[in-house]
């Protein structure tokens, strides 16, 4: 287990803690077997889950990494804890839309299964008390919480790892069709991905069978095949050697 600075808790989210690391650059994020709805109102314990994510962001931003965008992602020492660079984080959901469905769909005259080409980027403020309204540039600028620039980049940087995710599950049979990423800033105000990419984040269906691989089933009530296919997510991405490591 890695050394957390005296445990000192910085943050503690819906399904993951973030502890300060061994130095002042870095912090320890636990991930955490809790699984929440409808902004925290309904809350479960799912065995597994926090194993599965951990593993499965990980191996999610080593590929973004290595396809050119930078993220906090440092290591994972162990299932279930990983070292990630200390950054600040910007109050800002970013969802990518290739497919309507969900929210969208509720709120706006958008047929369900609709492709988007282009894909459509969202910007939500984050702030559970305010259920996380839909922002534009003119209300972030307002808030003080980016710049033009800074909202420019997370565009930018959003549609790219949405072509990086894209090919990598479509690679392994899945469809990518809508996710939630946030990013944060470094001390020299660098902009990193953070926090997590997991089925926590994104919706994904198989290609063949068009089943749900993601939280949307805990959503719609079926707590029994969540685990089973943050599973096969798991099994079609990591290689035999990569899973044995975690054995």
């Amino acid at each position: 287990m890695i050394k957390m600075v005296n445990e000192k808790l910085l943050y503690e989210g819906k399904a993951k803690s973030v502890y300060q690391g061994e130095n002042d650059e870095e912090v320890i994020i636990k991930f955490r077997d809790d699984m929440t709805a409808g902004d925290g109102a309904r809350h479960e314990s799912m065995g597994q889950k926090g194993y599965l994510n951990s593993i499965l962001c990980a191996k999610i931003f080593e590929i973004i990494e290595e396809a050119g965008v930078k993220t906090q992602f440092i290591e994972l020492t162990e299932p279930c804890v990983m070292k990630a660079m200390k950054l600040e984080m910007i109050p800002i959901e970013v969802i990518v839309r290739n497919i309507a469905t969900g929210s969208i769909v509720r709120k706006f005259p958008f047929e369900d299964k609709t492709p988007l080409n282009p894909p459509l980027v969202q910007m939500d403020f984050k702030a559970d008390e305010y259920h996380d309204p839909m922002l534009n540039d003119a209300i972030a600028k307002a808030l003080g919480i980016a710049t033009q620039e800074e909202l420019d980049k997370l565009r930018e940087l959003a549609l790219k790892v949405n072509e990086i995710m894209k090919k990598m599950f479509k690679d392994i049979g899945i469809i990518l069709v809508d996710f939630k990423i946030e990013f944060g800033k470094d001390k020299e105000g660098n902009i990193y991905l953070g926090d997590e990419i997991s089925p926590d984040s994104c919706r994904l269906w198989d290609a063949e069978t068009m089943d749900m691989l993601d939280k949307e089933l805990f959503r719609q009530g079926k707590d029994d095949e969540v685990i089973e296919a943050y599973q096969e997510v798991y099994n079609r991405l990591l290689s035999d050697e990569e899973k044995a490591k975690f054995n």
